[in-house]
């Protein structure tokens, strides 16, 4: 199992070396996780609404997000292509909690099964993987569960880049 790295981490065991975009701070209202708020700039970024995050054990981060009405599809549950911004928000923001630097990454690939829908109201939770990295990859795995249903699982690799590039 790969390594956190400590590099990245402050006293409280949270990144703390990350994008200049992304302000990241102990969340008031969720004891034990931390904002991780991007830039409300018109991106498309900003469609997933708020985002939480949590080490969860070695090598591994937790992703929260406050799904509502804007990501349901005609069904009234949330649209597939919510859930899949958030599980390629979830390899940057989860991996990086997990230990891998995500900071200059792209998405490579991504797989997705759907196995139940995801509710509008509700938190909806990426559990993130890292399961290994090199100088230039890094791998994940993962589940979306809410209310301890598994709505979604992945798998998903990020392409790095050096400063350079």
């Amino acid at each position: 199992m790969p390594k956190r790295d400590s590099r990245f981490r402050g006293n409280d065991g949270f990144v703390n070396d990350l994008h200049p975009s992304v302000r990241h701070y102990p969340d008031p209202d969720n004891p034990g996780w931390h904002a991780w708020d991007l830039p409300k700039d018109g991106r498309f970024h900003g469609t997933i609404g708020r985002m939480i995050v949590q080490p969860a054990g070695e090598g591994k981060g937790r992703c929260r997000i406050f799904p509502d009405e804007s990501h349901t599809n005609f069904s009234g549950m949330l649209h597939g292509g919510a859930i899949l911004t958030f599980i390629d928000m979830a390899l940057f923001a989860g991996g990086r909690v997990a230990g891998a630097d995500t900071k200059r990454a792209v998405t490579l690939d991504c797989a997705t099964q759907f196995l139940s829908p995801g509710r509008p109201g509700l938190p909806l939770d990426a559990e993130v993987e890292l399961l290994r990295e090199t100088g230039r990859l890094a791998f994940f795995r993962g589940l979306i569960v809410q209310e301890g249903e598994i709505v979604a699982s992945f798998t998903g690799t990020l392409r790095k880049f050096s400063r350079k590039q």
